[in-house]
């Protein structure tokens, strides 16, 4: 069964019994129970992520840190594994959290927009045009692009970003898209192209960087919260929490898009200014967080495609619960990739890449007719 019989079906209730009755195929209420389930998980996940590492703190005692006065004196934790609760793990848990639920809503956008569920920001190539925006900065901002610097701060890199996955999405909804139809193939090699081109010209970047700019660029290349400070949180985490805010408004846009732009005209939605918002909020998104963390990739297309098996294509719970998950698994990838090879720490996009391209894998060979569920 198609989603947009799925969402039809969904989106009406029987009149009998004064509306309480609900139609067949109406996961609404599962949704909501999944959402309050995913609070929960996300909650657990923090306390993990805060407790685990080199120092041998508890849960218990961590909690207990964060809610007495950070003075150095009191709580449960000694000062020095106070120093690192909060100035090393609170904010690399935030920017995680901030970063995995970007992931994940701009993933669910992208899949929305083009009606299709191999969509996601790192397979066609909007990462690539964030991470190629990023590199320039890091690599030309004493340079070329030393004016950006100097006019925008730390705000500079997160732009540049912004504007480099701003252009490859354009690009690719242009190629990809023909008569409001988009196809995947297309979408795909578009993609690839456009990867292809973003390395190069980041190949080029990487050959004229400097050694501390090199060991910079490689390390960030593998994606990690490894540099997670509060001025990142400063510089992403405006763009980021504002395309979250936005996102839920994008819900029934998403919904009527889904039945196709001439049912989606005939509900009201304007439908090309909303394709451009979309667009918008999804570079905004992706840009910040790849302007921070480097190629963390699968985010986007495991956990939207997860749940719309669990809850359906209903784009009003679909996106918060993107969140809450996209969130909460970039969080525990986090914590897995700081204890797996302890003392050392393995790059973040290598454990999410270790598990999203057999998913990946998966949803073609599901979609081919080769694996059913």
């Amino acid at each position: 069964m198609s989603e947009s019989v799925v969402m039809k079906s969904a989106a009406f209730r029987s009149k009998s019994g004064g509306g309480r009755a609900r139609a067949e195929g109406d996961r609404s209420f599962l949704a909501k129970g999944v959402i309050a389930a995913l609070c929960s998980v996300l909650l657990a996940t923090i306390m993990f992520s805060l407790a685990a590492g080199a120092s041998d703190a508890s849960i218990v005692s961590v909690i207990s840190a964060l809610l007495s006065p950070a003075d150095g004196n009191s709580g449960a934790l000694p000062l020095r594994d106070r120093i690192i609760i909060y100035d090393i793990r609170l904010p690399r848990v935030i920017l995680g959290m901030l970063i995995g639920a970007s992931l994940a809503v701009s993933g669910a956008v992208m899949q929305g927009l083009f009606r299709n569920p191999l969509a996601d920001p790192g397979i066609v190539g909007v990462s690539a045009g964030a991470g190629l925006g990023a590199v320039s900065m890091i690599v030309l901002g004493g340079t070329a692009l030393a004016p950006l610097i100097a006019l925008f701060g730390y705000y500079a890199l997160p732009l540049a970003a912004f504007f480099g996955a701003l252009a490859f999405t354009l690009i690719l909804y242009r190629v990809a898209t023909r008569r409001g139809q988009t196809s995947i193939a297309t979408m795909l090699l578009a993609g690839i192209a456009l990867g292809a081109m973003a390395g190069a010209y980041m190949g080029v970047l990487v050959y004229i960087a400097d050694d501390r700019q090199l060991r910079d660029l490689t390390f960030w290349g593998l994606g990690s919260l490894a540099g997670a400070n509060w001025v990142k949180i400063a510089a992403a985490g405006p763009f980021i929490v504002l395309a979250l805010l936005v996102s839920p408004f994008l819900a029934r846009g998403l919904n009527g898009l889904a039945l196709g732009e001439a049912a989606a005209s005939h509900l009201g939605i304007p439908v090309q200014r909303f394709k451009r918002i979309a667009i918008v909020v999804v570079a905004a998104a992706t840009g910040a967080s790849v302007a921070v963390s480097g190629g963390i990739g699968f985010v986007g297309v495991v956990v939207p495609h997860l749940l719309r098996l669990v809850i359906g294509p209903d784009h009003r719970y679909l996106l918060p619960a993107a969140a809450l998950l996209g969130a909460s698994l970039l969080l525990l990838a986090d914590a897995v990739s700081r204890t797996i090879v302890a003392p050392s720490e393995l790059p973040i996009g290598i454990v999410t890449a270790a598990v999203g391209a057999p998913f990946f894998l998966w949803i073609l060979l599901r979609r081919r007719g080769i694996l059913d569920l």
